[in-house]
């Protein structure tokens, strides 16, 4: 895939969490993805992480990503960026995020997250 192409799966993918997207999550993801994440140290099965992501309507009454710098690798991407947004309680949040993503056939097969645990906006029983 070209630096085009990688953008615009990347796009759709930061979009779908957004939105909370379950079936465009299920495209953009290889069916054999993983998800690790610096706070827990955990690999997290592709269909748990959408899982997770499909309960951020009950976490969130609004999440985004602003402030956002993505360069491109042969074989993905690496984003930084801030995700912002008001927790079920009304309270805002901002979480500064990094994702190191590869891609092989137009899908996301791994993600790399880092942030600080310390600023995790998902209520307690989400984590």
């Amino acid at each position: 895939m070209n630096d085009h192409s990688v953008a615009q799966l990347a796009d759709r993918f930061f979009a779908a969490i957004e939105a909370a997207d379950t079936a465009a999550l299920e495209e953009l993801y290889a069916r054999d993805a993983v998800i690790w994440h610096n706070y827990d140290n955990v690999e997290q099965p592709r269909d748990d992480n959408i899982a997770m992501l499909s309960k951020f309507p009950t976490m969130f009454r609004t999440f985004r990503y602003a402030d956002i710098r993505r360069s491109y690798f042969a074989g993905g991407f690496v984003q930084q960026h801030v995700c912002t947004g008001l927790k079920i309680d009304g309270e805002a949040f901002e979480v500064p995020n990094c994702m190191v993503v590869l891609v092989s056939d137009g899908r996301i097969v791994r993600i790399d997250d880092y942030f600080d645990s310390a600023q995790d906006a998902r209520p307690s029983g989400y984590r």
